[in-house]
């Protein structure tokens, strides 16, 4: 039975962006449409929480938008700001909780947070001070693209994904396993294991954490704690701006779109 190192997957920056890179590109290209259908942002300035090792904030900045982005792993960060020197791109990355961040009011046209990062706030009370945190960072009409997974809580199968992704000489094989939520709690626990490879060596990560849930009920309760932010559309992880989706019980993989409205 092979073993596997336990750490914290953002520890490992470039294995972990190797994971997720090859929908840097789409997901830019989904976010900026969201701009031009519902801005326009004529500052282009965009904000991203938990930007991790920076993938999208250097794609959005390569793209002319004047990019902020904040993080609680100092490793990320490290790895994002070596990216940005390599290309020759500027942004200001910083070290922040999602709940506790502070920046000044009405500075940002955009903000975005795609991949059920959100769901690392752990109480409802973090939760609506990210989402108000957040709303006061926006100008009128400012748009925040929040994605998360929701639970169907009457699912009790263990849910499983995998797949392999390259860069250069390295290989990464990711395999992550979510078991069934608790619906008392609130909670669901999940495990990512890693494969790496490179140069005939490999190396073996394993990452466990818990997510908060949210059925799309839940979801609701929470975005109406916020009220200068409204819900205006929803896609899915296909991130395709011109199939809109239903916020319902069959959309598991919500993308949404909130706007700040106007005072």
């Amino acid at each position: 039975m092979p073993t596997f190192e336990s750490i914290d997957w953002y520890e490992q920056a470039r294995c972990y962006d190797i994971i997720f890179d090859a929908e840097t590109k789409k997901e830019a290209d989904f976010l900026e449409a969201v701009g031009a259908r519902f801005g326009p942002f004529r500052g282009r300035r965009v904000l991203e929480p938990a930007c991790g090792t920076g993938r999208l904030v250097a794609e959005m900045a390569k793209r002319g938008w004047k990019v902020t982005g904040f993080d609680i792993c100092g490793s990320a960060l490290e790895y994002a700001r070596s990216r940005l020197a390599r290309r020759r791109l500027s942004s200001s990355l910083f070290r922040a909780e999602m709940q506790s961040f502070r920046l000044p009011a009405d500075s940002f046209d955009f903000a975005h947070c795609l991949v059920s990062t959100f769901k690392y706030l752990m109480t409802e009370a973090d939760a609506r001070a990210h989402l108000r945190a957040a709303a006061r960072t926006l100008t009128p009409g400012g748009v925040y693209v929040l994605g998360l997974h929701l639970t169907d809580y009457a699912d009790r199968r263990c849910n499983r994904e995998r797949w392999i992704a390259r860069r250069g000489g390295t290989e990464v094989v990711c395999n992550i396993q979510g078991w069934p939520p608790d619906p008392v709690l609130r909670t669901e626990r999940v495990r990512a294991r890693l494969i790496a490879t490179s140069r005939s060596r490999e190396r073996r990560f394993e990452t466990n954490w818990t997510f908060r849930t949210y059925d799309v009920d839940e979801l609701r309760t929470t975005l109406r704690a916020a009220p200068a932010l409204e819900h205006v559309a929803t896609f899915d992880f296909h991130h395709d701006i011109d199939q809109p989706r239903e916020l319902d019980g069959q959309l598991l993989d919500a993308v949404l779109v909130l706007r700040k409205r106007a005072t």
